[in-house]
């Protein structure tokens, strides 16, 4: 049994289908067909249900479905790791999702820059959800991002759970009226939200806040990114909810309100891949962790 029978199995599996992974893979059917077939020859069992259609894993297959994606993912992180311990000029690939830098990430990038000289950093903006993907093709090292998906290829340690903060236009009533608003005095507004694709994302951590509280805006528009909501925002257009680090974002036509709401938070989350331990990233994770102490920010601490 070689990696490729892996490959070629969780492809069909996958896809529940052969044409189509043939067509993922770039092989003919046929061929995928007989290395199927002489799989489940060499284990002595069968991994689909012939004649069903769409295809249907076998118990036998599910079971071997599970171990052969994590083989895969340890196989995708040795070849990635091993290929940074042979590398002469150490980098540090970083993603980030565009809120984060409204943050401490460009403290935290410049900290680790001036005491890491040797380290080459590079940065790249993409969501959550971009991010694992990157992570797992080996595209990036580290990701900093909001959403709280799980993989069993990516190892997640949420830093802190940032206050969520409501952007209004200048000379709004409730801006004016209150230092603090509830979700239910904002069913009535139009309800900015972002990004509005890839989903999941932070549009449906807001989305989600309302919905615990059994409360449905009147009006939901999709934006594509932060800074476009707030545009609209000052515009007059609606209001949103954001981080409360998005204050940072100096508009003389933008008011931030607290949001008088427990649990109405967005964590700030640092992925990398499950074996990657390496000096460059538990470095910069013990950065981190000296720079929310010495600001006094609430966060958790959590070895690689």
């Amino acid at each position: 049994m070689e990696l490729r029978h892996l490959r070629y199995f969780v492809a069909v599996a996958e896809e529940r289908n052969f044409t189509r992974a043939s067509e993922r893979l770039f092989i003919a059917q046929p061929p995928l067909s007989r290395q199927i077939q002489q799989l489940e020859e060499e284990l002595g069992v069968s991994l689909f249900e012939r004649g069903s259609r769409p295809l249907k894993l076998t118990e036998a297959g599910r079971f071997f479905y599970a171990h052969a994606q994590q083989l895969l993912g340890k196989a995708a992180d040795l070849k990635t790791m091993t290929q940074r311990v042979g590398n002469i000029e150490r980098t540090l690939s970083i993603g980030f999702v565009a809120s984060t830098l409204y943050g401490k990430l460009p403290t935290i990038i410049r900290r680790f820059r001036l005491e890491h000289k040797n380290i080459e950093l590079t940065l790249h903006e993409m969501t959550t959800m971009e991010q694992i993907k990157a992570l797992k093709e080996g595209k990036i090292d580290v990701g900093f991002g909001r959403i709280k998906h799980e993989d069993p290829y990516i190892r997640r340690i949420v830093l802190r759970e940032e206050r969520m903060m409501v952007a209004f236009p200048v000379g709004h009533p409730l801006s004016e009226l209150a230092s603090s608003v509830k979700l239910k005095d904002l069913v009535t507004e139009t309800l900015i939200i972002f990004p509005k694709s890839p989903r999941p994302s932070f549009a449906d951590q807001v989305l989600g806040a309302f919905i615990d509280r059994a409360i449905q805006p009147n009006k939901i528009l999709e934006v594509r990114e932060l800074q476009i909501a707030i545009g609209l925002v000052a515009a007059g257009e609606g209001i949103a909810i954001v981080p409360a680090s998005v204050q940072r974002m100096k508009r003389d036509d933008v008011l931030y309100v607290e949001l008088d709401e427990r649990h109405t938070v967005s964590p700030v989350i640092f992925s990398a891949r499950l074996m990657d331990k390496s000096d460059e990233l538990s470095s910069l994770l013990q950065l981190i962790y000296a720079i929310y102490d010495a600001e006094n920010i609430p966060h958790i601490k959590e070895d690689l």
